[in-house]
């Protein structure tokens, strides 16, 4: 649960902030754009997907731990979000040429010193949630909290960043799909289930395909910045059957690993997914991207809600 996405925010700030708005209404709403909100539902998806699953299966919840992992999960997001930004601007890489929203220290919102800091103040606060969660789990879940942490930091720092590599979307497939699928339901049920797994791998998809939007929005401006993503080495036109292949494989391996009969409701979400890929097929660019990044986010909220309308549907009563 990791990784920063550049997909927009739910404000719209710019340098030619609202006059009427006090100075400190104004620090708010900044902060709260640099947290990027929009990036959030990726990382509460699949911790619900695991409650659900787990619920299913069990009959029951921990609702502590459950709040408590989500503000893990939460916490660890907006870090991840706040320490790429301000190490984006630090690498040149967030330059007047990019085609997504702005970001708050190239903007001049914050300096580099206090997005640092917040971002280690947001880090610290998920390893004080997962100090609990460590208690319920043991070594399992200390093992996810410590890669999600290095991860976090990881994405775009140290001398190879993920995000600065062809790796970042098996980061996203992983994080977003697999640990918190499977750490959410190992801290409800003290198991670890094959079915959370491949629930966690199919979730794992659409995230993954969020973030290859991300890198083929910005294919151009990234390279230019040295920035050698997947989408350069495979090219637009590969990138955009590799899209396909995400949004239709999360469909694939929920049919397949929990059978029709369990899974079945999923296959509502086809028409969305179809629709999406014939938009970037017509050459969707910029603005259009950066909306198509919010709806493959979307997506992935509706295999969830669909997933979970099936497993209530099959519970014995």
């Amino acid at each position: 649960m990791t990784l920063s996405f550049k997909s927009g925010n739910l404000f719209s700030i710019n340098s030619r902030d609202d006059p009427s708005m006090s100075s400190s209404a104004t620090n708010v709403l900044r902060w709260i754009t640099a947290a990027r909100p929009r990036t959030l539902p990726l990382t509460v998806t699949p911790v619900l997907a695991g409650l659900a699953l787990s619920v299913y299966e069990t009959g029951q919840i921990q609702t502590v731990v459950a709040v408590i992992t989500l503000m893990a999960a939460i916490t660890i997001q907006i870090g991840t979000n706040l320490h790429n930004d301000v190490s984006d601007f630090e690498r040149g890489i967030d330059t007047p040429e990019r085609l997504g929203p702005p970001r708050a220290t190239s903007q001049g919102w914050f300096t580099a010193k206090q997005m640092k800091r917040a971002a280690h103040l947001s880090f610290g606060l998920a390893f004080l949630l997962g100090i609990g969660l460590v208690w319920r789990g043991g070594w399992p879940i200390l093992a996810i909290g410590i890669a999600s942490l290095l991860g976090g930091y990881a994405y775009t720092s140290g001398p190879r960043p993920i995000a600065y590599g062809p790796f970042g979307e098996i980061h996203a497939m992983l994080f977003f799909g697999v640990a918190a699928v499977s750490g959410t339901y190992f801290l409800q049920t003290l198991t670890i289930g094959a079915s959370a797994f491949t629930v966690g791998l199919a979730l794992g998809l659409p995230a993954a395909a969020v973030l290859l939007l991300n890198n083929y929005r910005d294919l151009e401006t990234d390279s230019r910045a040295g920035r050698r993503t997947l989408c350069h080495y495979i090219g637009r036109e590969k990138t955009r059957f590799l899209y396909s292949l995400l949004l239709f494989g999360s469909i694939g391996v929920l049919l397949i690993s929990l059978g029709f009969q369990l899974a079945w409701p999923v296959i509502a979400a086809l028409p969305f997914a179809i629709k999406l890929i014939v938009r970037l097929y017509q050459g969707a660019i910029g603005v259009d991207i950066n909306r198509m990044i919010g709806e493959t986010a979307m997506y992935q909220l509706i295999i969830t809600i669909l997933l979970i309308s099936g497993l209530f549907l099959d519970r014995p009563q």
